[in-house]
């Protein structure tokens, strides 16, 4: 996929590579589903390869990526028998130990190693702290390039050893271009209340296309327009999830809701602020207790739901 919206990006990453000093770490910060793994990757190849060195065509030794694993030893067989599989919900201390083991041997193939972690955010507190005694002291030739949704959740320690390298949400016409070139069997109108949910990530509207999310985005914003005091659109909510929805559906079900509640801010009189600001932080802490809590899919409805039906106040705040 063609990273949109990243040439302020590339030129810092390109001006720091060209320079006398490039710094060990760096976190990629920005909203999910901006391309920051991607980027990740095509900025990690240019830093390990040297003139004169072949590169290989697939995966590099010197590129070491830690992400989810798969849940359960049944998950990983599903994995490997390229069927749909469950990830743990963080990534554990042992994959970052098992990565420093690496860093006491020289790269492969040149004198640089890139370690992507994807996402930072999901490290468990032990694997946090482990990963801050690499970069306090860094091997020499190693970098780090740190994907992060939510930087705030690193540790400040982190943080502070680490250059922020910064990617912003992108404009409904580049979304569009990009919903064009990835799914280009969408139609003009499916592109549009992608764009219109995902709040400027591609990788979010492409997620809304793929899970067909249309129906529930347009359940959640009648709720948030008109309130649901007969609880007959949470109704139609449930069903629109259905009766067994995945984790994923759930979850985009809550990032849809956020994205309501984000986009109300911008044409809300400033008295029905304080309003949209409870209803969304209740919303992220619903959405951050999520991953490891095991809600009733019908219940998850009902409470969403009434979050966003409170918001129909600040609509008649807003013309009376």
């Amino acid at each position: 996929m063609s990273l949109y919206g990243h040439e302020d990006a590339w030129r810092e990453w390109n001006a720091a590579l060209a320079g006398p000093r490039m710094h060990h770490g760096w976190i990629l910060a920005g909203a999910r589903g901006l391309g920051k793994a991607s980027f990740a990757m095509q900025a990690a190849s240019e830093l390990v390869a040297e003139p004169g060195i072949p590169q290989p065509p697939g995966s590099h030794p010197d590129i070491l990526v830690l992400s989810h694993l798969p849940a359960t030893k049944e998950d990983e067989k599903k994995r490997d028998e390229g069927k749909p599989f469950q990830l743990k919900r963080n990534i554990a201390v042992e994959q970052i130990r098992a990565v420093q083991q690496r860093l006491y041997t020289r790269p492969t193939l040149g004198s640089r190693r890139a370690i992507i972690i994807d996402p930072a955010d999901d490290l468990e507190k032990g694997a946090a702290n482990a990963l801050l005694k690499s970069l306090e002291e860094p091997p020499q030739g190693t970098y780090f390039l740190l994907v992060a949704h939510r930087p705030g959740r690193l540790l400040p320690t982190i943080r502070s050893r680490c250059r922020i390298l910064r990617f912003a949400r992108l404009s409904d016409a580049q979304m569009d271009a990009a919903l064009r070139e990835q799914a280009p069997e969408a139609s003009a109108s499916a592109r549009s209340a992608a764009i219109r949910a995902s709040a400027g990530s591609p990788g979010a509207a492409l997620e809304f296309l793929a899970l067909d999310l249309a129906p529930v985005y347009e359940l959640l914003d009648q709720i948030a327009q008109a309130g649901d005091p007969g609880f007959v659109l949470r109704g139609k909510l449930a069903d629109a999830i259905g009766a067994r929805p995945d984790r994923a559906r759930q979850a985009a079900m809550l990032e849809l809701a956020r994205a309501i509640t984000a986009n109300r801010m911008r044409d809300t009189p400033v008295r029905a602020i304080p309003l949209l600001c409870d209803t969304n932080a209740e919303l992220a802490n619903l959405a951050a207790q999520f991953p490891v809590a095991n809600f009733d899919p019908g219940l998850l409805v009902q409470e969403t739901g009434g979050l966003l039906a409170r918001l129909a106040a600040t609509r008649d705040a807003a013309h009376g």
